[in-house]
């Protein structure tokens, strides 16, 4: 049994030590998706997740992906394209098409993009209207969107939800230039939740919850407010 959580009430969540193992990570049900609710959450290292077919269910996985200012690396290859992007990248400038696209079905399992419902679309989008979440876009030489990402930006942490891909190299230069911008401008990490590859290559490591929420908890004891700038490429 999880917590059943009533959305007339103020956003609270139970202790994550009883996340469930099986399914990982698996927290509370019930509450809202409002922007006090979804901060709160967030700030606990707490984040939703479900399908058209169920509540609102709330997660905690252990053990935690996240990279770190100090372990993120680029390749050699991509770094040798951000020499001379085939791309534009910019953030903030196309936020619902965004998490449009990475809400639509794909082959890639390796990303959730199809647990993005309407109900959460529409919440990040409430959130990037107050300047919480926040969108990364991929831009060919036409003006065609052909890779983007999304996440929220609290304090020192950016917490990432769901990247897209149309083209080669598209949403790995949308992330290499925007982590590079949040770690030269004193981000300390990046949360990926759950392991990934794509994640893997740029340096994220698998930790314990223990140290992802003590890490967490200084990071976000430092008040700091991160402008970010429409262009990311030269």
């Amino acid at each position: 049994m999880i917590d059943w959580l009533p959305e007339e009430k103020p956003p609270s969540f139970p202790s994550t030590r009883l996340a469930k193992t099986d399914p990982n990570g698996l927290l509370a049900a019930g509450g809202r998706l409002t922007p006090n609710w979804l901060v709160t959450s967030y700030r606990r290292g707490i984040f939703p997740w479900f399908d058209d077919e169920s509540p609102i269910l709330w997660w905690s996985p252990a053990p935690r992906m996240i990279l770190n200012a100090a372990d993120f690396h680029i390749s050699r290859s991509l770094r040798k394209l951000m020499k001379k992007p085939p791309f534009r990248i910019t953030c903030n400038q196309a936020f619902d098409e965004v998490i449009y696209q990475c809400a639509l079905p794909r082959d890639d399992h390796d990303q959730a993009g199809t647990w993005i419902t309407e109900d959460m679309e529409q919440a990040y989008i409430q959130l990037n209207r107050n300047g919480i979440s926040h969108s990364v876009e991929c831009w060919d030489d036409t003006g065609n969107l052909v890779g983007g990402l999304y996440g929220l930006l609290i304090d020192r942490v950016f917490f990432g939800e769901s990247m897209f891909n149309k083209t080669n190299n598209g949403s790995k230069l949308a992330f290499a230039f925007f982590a590079q911008y949040l770690f030269n401008n004193g981000i300390q990490f990046i949360d990926c939740q759950m392991h990934t590859e794509h994640m893997a290559n740029f340096g994220a490591k698998e930790i314990k919850r223990e140290l992802f929420e003590n890490k967490l908890k200084d990071a976000l004891n430092m008040h700091f407010k991160l402008t970010l700038p429409v262009l990311l490429t030269p």
